[in-house]
C-alpha cells in the first residue's frame, strides 16, 4: 500500500469522527441536557445541533409532551378509622428540563409520595361518606398541593384524578344494604303515591258518575211530570170541549174501579170514600131517565141549568107546600135504580177483588 494513502485514510477516519461527534440531531419534543467537562452546558433544542467533541457530552434525554403516571393503590385511614385503598392518575409535564434533570434525583418518586401524603392529610379529615362524595375537592386539593411542591422541579402537574376508593368488604356489604333499604323505601313512597292517587281519581270518578245520573235522572222525571201535566191538560180540554157532565164522569169512575185491582204491584185495594158519591149520582141518572123528568138528549147544557135553577127557587119559595109521597112512582123508581148501581158496583167490585187475590196468589210463590 501506498505509504500516502495510509495517512489520508487515518485524517478521513478522524474527520468523520469529529463530525459525528460534533453533530446532534434532536427530535420534536424532546430536551437534551449538555455537560461540558462535568458541568451543565445548556439545552439542546429539537433540529440540527452541534456541540464540542470529546468536551461536552448529553446527560439527559427528556421527553416535554404530557404524561401520565398512575399509581398503585394505597391504604389511606379515614376520620372515622376506616382503611381505604385510593388510587390515582397524575397527569404532569416537564417545562423546565434543567430543573427536572438538576432538582431531583427521581421526580417520578417524588410526585408519588407527595401525593399519598397530601391524600392522608386530606382525607384523614373526612368520613368515608364525605370521602366517596368529595372527589372533586379531593382533586382540586391534592393538584394544589403538587403543583405548589413541584414547580421548583420544573414539572407542571395539570390535573389528579382518583380513578378508585375502595372501602373494606364489611363496609361494601353495609353500603349495599343501606343502598337497597334506600331503594325499598322510595318504591313503597311511589307505590303508595300511586295508590293515592288512584283512589281520588276513582272518588272523583264515582262522583262525577253520581252526579250526571242524578242530573239524568231530574231531567228525566221533569220530561215524565212535563208530559203528565200536559197529558192531564189535554184530557181536562177535551172533557170541557165535549160538555161532559157529572153523570158521565161518575160512570167512567166506576168503571176504572175494576182496573186498580188489575196491577202487577197491588196486592190490596182500597175502596175509595167517593164511591157512594159516584153511586149516588148514577142512581140519580137512571131515576132521571125512568121518570122523564130530566131534560130532553137534544137541550143545551145553559138550558138544562136555567131550568134546575128555576126549580131549586121554586122549591126554595115552596118550601113545605108539596113533598114526593114515599110509595110515589118517582121515588119507587130511583130507588130501584140506586138499587141497580149498587148491585152493579158490588159486582164490579168483587170482579176486583177477585183477581186482585188471583194475582196475588201468581206472585207469592216467586217469594
Amino acid at each position: 500500500m501506498d505509504p500516502v494513502v495510509i495517512p489520508i485514510l487515518v485524517a478521513a477516519i478522524v474527520v468523520v469522527f469529529l463530525v459525528a461527534a460534533t453533530v446532534r440531531i434532536v427530535p420534536q419534543a424532546r430536551r437534551y441536557n449538555v455537560e461540558r467537562f462535568g458541568r451543565y452546558r445548556r439545552t439542546l433544542q429539537p433540529g440540527l445541533n452541534f456541540v464540542l467533541p470529546v468536551a461536552d457530552r448529553i446527560n439527559t434525554k427528556l421527553d416535554v409532551r404530557e404524561q401520565v403516571y398512575s399509581s398503585d393503590p394505597k391504604p389511606v385511614i379515614t376520620e372515622d378509622n376506616l382503611v381505604v385503598n385510593i388510587d390515582t392518575v397524575l397527569y404532569y409535564q416537564i417545562t423546565d428540563p434543567r430543573a427536572a434533570a438538576y432538582e431531583v434525583a427521581d421526580y417520578l418518586q417524588a410526585i408519588d409520595q407527595l401525593t399519598v401524603t397530601t391524600l392522608r392529610n386530606v382525607i384523614g379529615s373526612m368520613d368515608l361518606e364525605g370521602t366517596l362524595t368529595s372527589r372533586e375537592e379531593i382533586n382540586a386539593r391534592l393538584r394544589a398541593v403538587l403543583d405548589d411542591a413541584t414547580g421548583k422541579w420544573g414539572i407542571r402537574v395539570n390535573r389528579v384524578e382518583i380513578k378508585a376508593i375502595d372501602p373494606p368488604n364489611t363496609i361494601k356489604e353495609a353500603m349495599e344494604k343501606q343502598m337497597r333499604a334506600e331503594r325499598d323505601k322510595r318504591a313503597a313512597i311511589l307505590h303508595a303515591e300511586g295508590e293515592r292517587q288512584a283512589k281520588i281519581l276513582t272518588a272523583e270518578g264515582t262522583k262525577q258518575k253520581d252526579i250526571l245520573e242524578a242530573q239524568g235522572t231530574q231531567q228525566a222525571m221533569i220530561l215524565r211530570a212535563d208530559g203528565e201535566s200536559k197529558a192531564v191538560e189535554l184530557v181536562f180540554q177535551a172533557v170541557h170541549r165535549n160538555n161532559a157532565d157529572a153523570k158521565v164522569l161518575a160512570y167512567k169512575y166506576l168503571e176504572t174501579l175494576p182496573d186498580l185491582a188489575r196491577s202487577d204491584n197491588n196486592t190490596f185495594w182500597v175502596i175509595p170514600g167517593e164511591l157512594t158519591e159516584a153511586i149516588r149520582t148514577v142512581s140519580t141518572a137512571f131515576g132521571d131517565r125512568a121518570t122523564g123528568t130530566g131534560p130532553p138528549p137534544g137541550a143545551r147544557r145553559e138550558d138544562a141549568d136555567d131550568g134546575a135553577a128555576d126549580a131549586d127557587a121554586s122549591d126554595k119559595d115552596h118550601v113545605g107546600a108539596s113533598e114526593i109521597e114515599p110509595n110515589s112512582t118517582l121515588a119507587l123508581d130511583a130507588v130501584a135504580a140506586a138499587d141497580e148501581a149498587a148491585k152493579q158496583a158490588a159486582v164490579a167490585v168483587s170482579d176486583a177483588k177477585a183477581e186482585a187475590e188471583a194475582a196475588g196468589e201468581t206472585r207469592l210463590p216467586r217469594r
